[in-house]
């Protein structure tokens, strides 16, 4: 075995981990990936099939894993639970599981440290960027999730930053995640949210994996979304409007637009219109998210008459129209909130179990 500066393997393919091992036979490559990703073991000398020599010369030179759970948070309200994963760096990112109505968990991972979006109804934004994370410390943040909250069927890279300015990084660990000898996480379960980089968007189209694609639109109309959403000025929405209708071409699949609807700005008739107008030669699904309250920002979620006003002009408009109701506010797990310091009163003991 090379020597090698000591760092973890959850972020490997098997043919990664072969390489490293160069004195051992392949199946060993298969079977620690396996340790990891099917059966979650978190230590070398926990992966029993393998000779005593090897799990010692592993715990000596890597980590399982890079990241650990730093806090553990469960909102009183709902099932939602936030994990505060700690990279090596110290660095602190945050992932979130969310429970549906149907008992149905999916895990919200983070791409990077940050965001350099700037979105103004975002709290991840206002941190700024610090870096990209590893495919490791994407995918670690997923075996977290499950030693924590159980088994999970669904992912969406949702969380802190932009997944398509880490893109990279992010293939790397959705191979991992939909390996078959791994979680072997269908492609059907997982979605990339996207504020609308075209570069990403085509290379996914052209290149893949085909997840499931969202799109952050929150307001169609140019003028409102680059107040709102800094990337507007450097991806318009007529360039991002080609790039999705490349991607479903490629992909058959229906995109889903994300519309943050903020009290006065983009709940509104005229949004309404714009917004059905950007649809046109795009099956897609709107999923309208009611802000969520972040300290010092100056916006407000909607009524509830205005926000129900607002679907239904949108249904009228022949689109297919569904809420994300709030969870996790409690905790700061909604969306738009991850980064934020939660109260003592609501975390719970790293490593307990729901």
């Amino acid at each position: 075995m090379r020597t090698r500066e000591r760092f973890s393997l959850s972020g490997l393919l098997p043919e990664d981990i072969s390489e490293l091992l160069t004195a051992e036979p392949r199946y060993r490559s298969l079977q620690i990936f396996e340790w990891i990703h099917a059966k979650r073991i978190s230590s070398f000398t926990g992966m029993t099939t393998l000779p005593s020599r090897l799990r010692e010369e592993l715990s000596s030179s890597y980590h399982v894993r890079g990241a650990s759970l730093h806090a553990l948070l469960q909102d009183p309200g709902d099932e939602t639970i936030k994990a505060q994963v700690r990279l090596q760096d110290g660095q602190i990112v945050e992932a979130v599981v969310l429970t549906d109505g149907k008992g149905r968990k999916t895990a919200c991972l983070s791409t990077q440290a940050g965001c350099a979006m700037g979105c103004a109804f975002c709290n991840t934004g206002q941190l700024g960027f610090s870096r990209n994370l590893t495919p490791g410390e994407i995918v670690d943040q997923w075996l977290i999730l499950q030693d924590t909250a159980g088994p999970l069927s669904h992912i969406v890279f949702m969380g802190m930053g932009e997944p398509l300015l880490n893109l990279a990084n992010l293939r790397k660990a959705i191979s991992i995640l939909s390996h078959e000898r791994g979680s072997r996480l269908s492609l059907r379960r997982i979605t990339v949210s996207t504020c609308g980089i075209v570069p990403g968007i085509l290379s996914l189209a052209e290149e893949g994996p085909h997840v499931r694609l969202a799109f952050s639109l929150t307001s169609a109309r140019p003028e409102v979304r680059k107040q709102l959403m800094p990337v507007e000025a450097r991806h318009p929405l007529d360039h991002v409007k080609e790039a999705l209708l490349r991607y479903q071409a490629a992909t058959g699949k229906r995109i889903t637009l994300e519309v943050v609807a903020i009290e006065g700005l983009t709940c509104t008739p005229e949004e309404s219109r714009a917004i059905a107008g950007f649809a046109e030669g795009l099956r897609v699904l709107v999923n309208v998210i009611p802000w969520n309250p972040v300290p010092g920002l100056p916006y407000r979620p909607p009524s509830p008459a205005a926000l129900s006003s607002f679907v239904s002009s949108l249904t009228k408009k022949a689109l297919t129209v569904t809420v994300r109701y709030r969870k996790g506010q409690h905790i700061h797990g909604a969306c738009g909130q991850l980064g934020v310091v939660t109260p003592r009163k609501t975390h719970r003991e790293a490593g307990a179990r729901p």
